[in-house]
């Protein structure tokens, strides 16, 4: 009886750990909740490099701020210019081409700098223009 209690307990742990390391400091939205908020006038900052703003075309209303550069390395006037326009707790929606860029910035603006309303754009501009979804041309 111990032996069987130890196994279901044993899950349950696995379980509830895998559960914990999936849950996310900041919200996840699809196209369809994309478009509410935009609706709701929450800005939007696409936060890729100029040549990808070029190549697709940008969400309208979006604010326009390289996160990266080519190389991978944080633009060093990111977080200030950011933080210059942004409140800790005013709502923000974060775009990139899919998803990883903006997902690393979410997580680091929730959890190392305090802002509490950071909505990500799950799989990015790729998945806006997938789903047939209008763009600006730069």
């Amino acid at each position: 009886m111990l032996t069987m209690f130890n196994r279901i307990f044993g899950l349950f742990l696995i379980l509830f750990t895998l559960s914990a390391c999936s849950e996310l400091p900041y919200n996840n939205l699809d196209n369809e909740q994309l478009k509410t908020m935009l609706d709701k006038k929450v800005p939007i900052f696409d936060v890729r490099r100029p040549d990808e703003w070029r190549q697709t075309g940008v969400v309208e209303g979006s604010q326009l701020l390289t996160f990266v550069d080519g190389t991978g390395r944080i633009k060093p006037d990111f977080l200030a210019r950011f933080t210059a326009t942004v409140g800790k707790d005013d709502p923000v929606i974060l775009i990139c081409r899919t998803g990883n860029r903006t997902s690393t910035l979410a997580r680091h603006l929730v959890e190392n700098m305090g802002f509490t309303q950071v909505y990500n754009v799950r799989n990015g501009i790729t998945q806006w223009i997938r789903d047939g979804q209008p763009t600006m041309q730069l």
